[in-house]
């Protein structure tokens, strides 16, 4: 992640503003101050670390924003405006980073939500990496939106790139875990979904895409006649999806061996190289009736009435449930009357890192965090933690 390191920082007046970066405010704990950034409309914490006799000024991996050029761009204005004796930097601004906000990559899970509202025809990839075959689809199918989803920053930009200059308006890009975004969207909306060469996890299944939620899950937001398009090239994988799938009644389920696609992704051209076997399990068929996915919202009604009890009381503690957790892990001091909380919760398989803003009442610092049935059982607890803290 981009850093660097000094050995002086500036006294640090707020809010401030140059060249599109704003500092608003920032909170402070004993070794850490994080300070609130925007750019572009994007909302991220830059991480100023005292360590011995230097400074360590970094982005906050748990809001970082969605491209990376904006952390790099908020660095260097931090940097030239409040530091003294630069002792090294890793922040340079490189040319393969996006730093023009491009509407391929979309971070605000709103306004999908209402993109998708408007398309007739959607089609899912998970984990695109190069995305040869993410492009090939939406070159092909120029009547589809083509929504790719990855976790990695840099395959995000790529791809981004490659869209822009091949010209193709029907391609969305996020960076997420596939297994949340599928919980809020909509019944029968979806006619494809593509997972090609996932890692196979053999070792901790439970880091696996598929399970048995994920596939009702794929049931519920896939049209009746769409297709679950698995490729891959370990068997066990393939046995185990099958197997998952298997448990939802009346499916339909092709399996084929060695099969060549139109395209190839470069796993498969060296697993071809490797002449390793090639499994490809379709689904479809999928249940011609309407499932809701209609969840309750966070609920931020809760008194806060005492912040002194709150920082008194605090400590780095973890609740564990049937099927979520909670994890209080640090708590900054943004000023007398506010404080700021760091939290991990919900699912075990994909944790929400989110950070609270306590005063009278609570509120989240960035966008509210997936509302699934784990997510919103780990925040009621949490709000229980909360209020026994304040009377403990």
């Amino acid at each position: 992640m981009p850093n660097f390191k000094c050995k002086n920082i500036k006294n640090i007046k707020l809010p401030f503003e140059k060249n599109g970066v704003e500092f608003l405010w920032s909170a402070k704990n004993d070794n850490i101050e994080l300070l609130f950034t925007k750019v572009e409309n994007e909302s991220f914490f830059l991480q100023i670390k005292k360590n011995k006799s230097e400074f360590v000024i970094k982005g906050d991996k748990n809001s970082k924003p969605n491209q990376i050029g904006y952390l790099q761009k908020a660095l260097m204005a931090f940097k030239d405006e409040f530091c003294e004796e630069i002792i090294n930097e890793a922040i340079s601004l490189k040319n393969n980073r996006l730093l023009k906000k491009t509407s391929i990559i979309i971070k605000d899970l709103d306004q999908l939500l209402n993109i998708l509202e408007t398309k007739e025809k959607i089609y899912i990839e998970i984990g695109f990496g190069s995305g040869r075959h993410l492009l090939y689809q939406a070159q092909n199918n120029k009547d589809a939106l083509v929504l790719g989803i990855e976790i990695y920053t840099p395959a995000i930009e790529q791809v981004a790139k490659l869209a822009i200059v091949k010209n193709l308006d029907n391609v969305l890009l996020m960076q997420n875990d596939a297994r949340l975004l599928f919980s809020i969207l909509k019944s029968k909306s979806v006619d494809k979904v593509f997972l090609h060469f996932p890692v196979p996890w053999d070792k901790k299944p439970h880091r696996r895409v598929i399970s048995d939620s994920f596939c009702q899950e794929c049931n519920r937001i896939l049209k009746q006649n769409a297709t679950f398009e698995l490729r891959s090239d370990s068997y066990e994988y393939f046995e185990y999806t099958k197997e998952c799938f298997l448990k939802i009644p009346n499916l339909s389920i092709k399996f084929y061996k060695n099969e060549n696609l139109e395209i190839s992704s470069k796993y498969e051209d060296r697993w071809k190289k490797q002449e390793k076997d090639i499994y490809d399990l379709i689904i479809s068929n999928f249940n011609d009736e309407f499932l809701s996915n209609k969840k309750e919202d966070f609920d931020l009604n809760v008194n806060i009435n005492n912040l002194e009890k709150i920082k008194d009381n605090f400590k780095n503690v973890k609740y564990k449930g049937n099927d979520f957790f909670v994890h209080f892990e640090n708590y900054y001091i943004i000023d007398d009357k506010n404080l700021l909380l760091k939290i991990a919760f919900g699912a075990f398989y994909k944790p929400e890192h989110v950070y609270f803003i306590l005063n009278s009442n609570i509120d989240f610092v960035f966008k509210k965090p997936f509302k699934t049935i784990e997510n919103l059982n780990a925040f009621k607890k949490f709000k229980q933690m909360l209020l026994n803290m304040q009377i403990s």
